[in-house]
């Protein structure tokens, strides 16, 4: 039969107020929630109802339809109007993840500049690293918790093609379904969060800070309501989606040339366990000095966790950047990694994992 469902649709004009109030005083489940950085969407259900709130002001309120195949609903139509003029959506029960084609461009991001942090999820406080996000391709948040303790987080799971969470200041405590007890990630450490994994953030340290990256920049969190964690198996081969979990230590880790001349570079093995999905390197200053390259990658991601250099650029000021500053590099521009101070330390994150660099 098919599988089809009745979700009302309520704007709102206090969405953080309305989850307490929806799940403490009305007693309902809260099921999906995003973005993760500045949500601005809640599922709840209870009582027999699936309600969706949104943000903003809006029309008074609409019914939307989810089924298995939405095509099999109203002929095929996706939007109607009701007599009364309520308004109708038909959409699919569990829509696949999209990925937008990048829209390309130079980014630089600085700390400096003092982008404002917003409280998201659980409490933690999120600067967006990528504004235009690049057609929606890629968010890029620098994600803090300035007091340390039990973090008010449930377990879930994200609908993503990729993200990972890569440790910058302090500690996390997190435990993973299949991966054994809790885990704690370590300066210099990073996760990666396969599709679909569940999760949940236990602890952290008085000034956590970690750097995520999520593919596409707008997904849905999920809260999971029957899988409890620790689950009972450890099973490190296992696969989401063909991506194995990973976490990648910092310490004792192997360096080696980089892509660009005169840095070398410890491979955190991401490339390896997506299947080219993506790849995440730590990068330092090497010997000699970096010609100009080009790349070809879609996506080329790199944050400043020590030190300083000048980013040069075809047709842009030179521009010295220092720890906390982001930046995006297109596909086909040329640059050049200047100067680098000996305490220099960059993290590079590429889509897909392994692409061409050449010298100009």
């Amino acid at each position: 039969m098919q599988n089809i469902r009745a979700e009302v649709r309520l704007p709102t004009g206090d969405l953080v107020g309305d989850i307490g109030f929806f799940t403490k005083r009305l007693g309902m489940r809260m099921d999906r929630i995003w973005p993760a950085d500045n949500p601005s969407h809640a599922c709840f259900s209870g009582h027999g109802l699936r309600l969706r709130l949104e943000a903003g002001q809006g029309a008074p309120g609409r019914l939307a339809i989810l089924a298995d195949d939405p095509v099999l609903i109203a002929g095929g139509e996706t939007h109607l109007t009701a007599p009364g003029g309520t308004e109708v959506v038909i959409e699919p029960l569990d829509p696949p993840v999209v990925m937008p084609p990048t829209q390309h461009e130079f980014v630089v991001r600085r700390l400096a500049d003092k982008a404002p942090w917003i409280v998201g999820r659980a409490g933690m406080q999120y600067r967006d690293l990528i504004p235009s996000r690049l057609g929606g391709s890629i968010i890029a948040s620098h994600i803090r918790i300035p007091d340390g303790g039990p973090v008010p987080d449930i377990v879930h799971f994200h609908k993503v093609g990729f993200q990972l969470i890569f440790c910058y200041k302090g500690w996390v405590d997190v435990v993973y379904e299949d991966q054994g007890p809790k885990r704690r990630l370590t300066a210099g450490d990073c996760f990666i969060q396969p599709p679909e994994i569940r999760h949940r953030v236990l602890e952290a340290s008085d000034g956590i800070e970690v750097i995520e990256i999520g593919v596409p920049a707008e997904h849905v969190t999920e809260i999971e309501h029957v899988i409890t964690l620790p689950t009972p198996d450890f099973r490190p081969e296992r696969e989401w989606e063909g991506q194995r979990f990973v976490h990648n230590l910092a310490k004792g880790a192997d360096w080696a040339p980089f892509r660009v001349p005169g840095f070398v570079a410890r491979d955190t093995t991401i490339n390896a366990n997506t299947r080219g999905v993506a790849g995440v390197q730590v990068v330092r200053p090497g010997e000699g000095a970096a010609p100009w390259t080009k790349h070809d990658a879609d996506i080329l991601f790199s944050f400043v966790m020590g030190g300083s250099m000048l980013l040069e650029g075809e047709g842009k000021d030179p521009q010295r950047l220092t720890e906390g500053d982001a930046f995006v590099i297109p596909p086909g521009m040329a640059t050049r990694y200047a100067e680098p101070s000996a305490d220099f330390e960059l993290l590079e994150v590429s889509l897909p994992g392994a692409f061409r660099t050449e010298a100009v």
